[in-house]
């Protein structure tokens, strides 16, 4: 052990001060930072601000550094939403949590170890239903209230892709007899009646 950390000991010095930085960056983020949107831009910007002045102290982790800083701009816009939104959770663990549940519920159900191909071609809509129901049971005012236009529009989307993947799974099936069928279309279509 002692030999390893005698090989690595010219490494820390850069590693520590890239891990203070990143450190400061989740604490100014986290749930006990910043307490409002405009402190947590002005604090991450001075952070930020600072990692690049300073960017020659990290050493051989400088490209890293610039990278961590080129992506933080690059989110800036969105970055600072959970602040100016009440309630909304200053991290995506909940979310994550919340569909980590309903793909744990359908795995159990269906006894697959992947994500069902349905949840992929009709997720728009499951997930939509998955969420509502767990918040609270639907009733018939629920139902009647729907509106039967957006009903039929999602209907006309979800067969648009089930047809698409119909296609694909014909193609990968059999491909010449599927081209076959195509050419025949095409051919009927461009002889006159």
């Amino acid at each position: 052990m002692a030999g390893g950390l005698t090989a690595t000991a010219h490494l820390w010095p850069a590693l520590a001060v890239v891990y203070a930085w990143v450190w400061r960056a989740a604490h100014i983020l986290g749930d006990k930072g910043a307490s409002s949107a405009a402190q947590a831009r002005r604090q991450l910007a001075g952070l930020l601000g600072a990692m690049t002045r300073h960017r020659a102290a990290a050493g051989y982790l400088a490209g890293a550094v610039g990278h961590f800083v080129r992506v933080s701009r690059s989110y800036w816009a969105g970055l600072f939403h959970c602040y100016e939104v009440a309630d909304l959770p200053r991290t995506n663990n909940d979310l994550e949590q919340f569909f980590g549940s309903h793909r744990y519920h359908e795995r159990r159900a269906s006894g697959r170890k992947g994500a069902s191909p349905a949840l992929v071609l009709r997720g728009e809509a499951r997930l939509l239903a998955s969420a509502a129901t767990r918040l609270r049971p639907p009733t018939g005012e629920d139902l009647a209230d729907a509106d039967r236009g957006r009903w039929a529009k999602l209907r006309e989307r979800l067969e648009v892709r089930r047809q698409r993947r119909t296609q694909r799974r014909r193609f990968r099936r059999n491909p010449q007899a599927f081209l076959q069928q195509l050419e025949d279309q095409l051919l009927k279509s461009a002889l006159p009646a």
